[in-house]
């Protein structure tokens, strides 16, 4: 399922905190820019802190539109980015999920926490099941998500998972590699 303009959207998941590694800032920044750089919209969890606010600020400042979605309970922990594009506020997280899948044609995740991990077997789970189509992938800053990807093929290995699971995932080293792979899915 595709968004229903022109636009294309992009679903990015990441950390509402910075991580220990400074390149994972690096990674989310360059990638709010070059999302901007294609008119793609950045569809994201509308905080202003950790990975998502600074993905959220390169593609504003690089003239990128930005689509926040934010449940009550976290306007304050998140600090909700009310001066996105669209900034919209959902009941639980159950909805802000819903939403922030509705509106995009691809998800992208960086290096986040439980929340990120949740939002990522969610939507590989969904497409497992047939549910959608949509590019998941995965940006391995400095190897961030190899241990993922280790527990997906065991998964796979103990015969939880049929080996196409892994055709669901797409493991990106760095913000261009994943850009090559959205030019060539979302064409």
């Amino acid at each position: 399922m595709t968004h229903p303009t022109s636009t294309r959207s992009v679903c990015v998941y990441c950390g509402s905190r910075p991580g220990a590694d400074p390149a994972y800032a690096q990674a989310a920044t360059t990638l709010g820019t070059a999302l901007a750089g294609e008119s793609w919209r950045l569809v994201y969890g509308a905080g202003d802190v950790g990975l998502m606010g600074l993905v959220a600020r390169a593609a504003q400042e690089a003239g990128g539109e930005t689509f926040g979605v934010i449940p009550t309970h976290l306007l304050d922990l998140e600090v909700g980015k009310r001066d996105l594009t669209r900034f919209i506020v959902t009941e639980n997280m159950h909805e802000r999920k819903k939403v922030m899948f509705m509106n995009s044609d691809a998800v992208v995740v960086l290096p986040g926490g439980a929340g990120t991990l949740d939002e990522f077997f969610e939507i590989l789970t969904w497409a497992q099941l047939g549910l959608h189509d949509k590019p998941i992938v995965l940006v391995n800053t400095g190897g961030f998500w190899d241990p993922l990807v280790a527990l997906v093929d065991h998964v796979i290995d103990q015969g939880f998972a049929a080996p196409s699971l892994k055709d669901f995932i797409t493991v990106a080293d760095t913000p261009d590699a994943v850009m090559t792979t959205l030019r060539t899915r979302l064409a």
